[in-house]
């Protein structure tokens, strides 16, 4: 099926899960399945393009440019994106270039993406490296790495909306796993309390939550947002980082459940969450809502790098 063919699926299904150790602690637990939004632009990359998609087009530039990782998720939603809507678009990517290219670039590229490969030490000049690229910025919508600005919070907190509209009365916790912070803080942004938010780091330190708060400075400071809370015990050694343990409980999950999880993220974020409710971290009797941010795309690249493990 072409891509042009598929369309965008929102609002997303919210489905309860069912497990022996949600009904001991009696915890209803909510899967807000972003994973089906659509088959490349999944999830919260989505809801952070459909705004700035709107505004590239009154902008009157010519592309769309952004920046990622050679395994970004970013990079192919956003080349997703540009197929679908007729963009062009613009990655410029943080590495040397290596043929043949992975999954991910190879299906950018194929989008009509134009890649363009820096080292690490030029990548972190961002905008200041264009011009040294021949692109020039008067012709440019720029996106941030991982696409986080205040049009993508506004998509993010539809999301929150929509559980909201989805749920007879607010969860007591909604649940979602964090990277730039972007996500959280336009869900922080939609829920009020006593409904709380808790963040799964992907990644290792506890630089987030100060990330996550000069968002909603700078993006929402006039807004009454819910209490949050970041976890960062979760991380299984850092971003991108795996163990056996984490893939068997990505296997597990899929075969009890039917859904797949990926090892970056969502993989990390249920695992913290079932490991908590067997801790008695949440309260007996709350109801959550767990996001699915999606990511499934970045599988085949996992699968490149360390086989068909999951």
């Amino acid at each position: 099926m072409h891509l042009k063919s598929i369309p965008i699926h929102t609002p997303s299904p919210l489905e309860r899960l069912i497990s022996p150790l949600l009904e001991e602690k009696n915890i209803q637990l909510w899967i807000k399945r972003d994973d089906l939004t659509h088959p490349l632009i999944q999830g919260n990359k989505w809801r952070k393009l459909k705004y700035n998609l709107s505004e590239f087009k009154k902008s009157q530039t010519k592309y769309l440019l952004t920046f990622g990782g050679a395994y970004s998720n970013h990079i192919y939603a956003t080349a997703a994106a540009g197929q679908l809507y007729g963009i062009p678009t613009i990655g410029i990517v943080r590495g040397e270039k290596i043929l043949p290219l992975n999954s991910t670039l190879a299906f950018a590229k194929g989008a009509g993406m134009q890649l363009h490969f820096v080292d690490r030490k030029t990548y972190r000049l961002k905008k200041k490296l264009l011009p040294s690229l021949n692109i020039p910025l008067k012709d440019c919508y720029i996106l941030p790495e991982g696409g986080t600005n205040e049009l993508a919070i506004k998509g993010c907190e539809e999301l929150g909306k929509e559980i909201l509209d989805q749920m007879e009365s607010p969860p007591d916790f909604v649940i979602v796993s964090c990277g730039t912070g972007g996500t959280m803080a336009g869900l922080i942004s939609s829920f009020q309390p006593p409904t709380k938010l808790l963040g799964f780091s992907s990644l290792k330190g506890n630089f987030l939550t100060k990330e996550i708060q000069n968002l909603l400075d700078q993006f929402s400071p006039k807004k009454n947002y819910s209490t949050y809370t970041i976890q960062t015990d979760y991380h299984f050694g850092g971003y991108a980082k795996h163990t056996p343990i984490l893939l068997d409980f990505i296997n597990d999950f899929k075969k009890q459940h039917h859904i797949q999880l990926d090892p970056i993220y969502t993989g990390k974020m249920f695992y913290g969450i079932f490991d908590l409710i067997g801790k008695d971290f949440f309260p007996f009797g709350s109801k959550i809502v767990a996001i699915h941010t999606g990511g499934l795309q970045g599988l085949a690249g996992f699968r490149e790098r360390f086989g068909e493990l999951i």
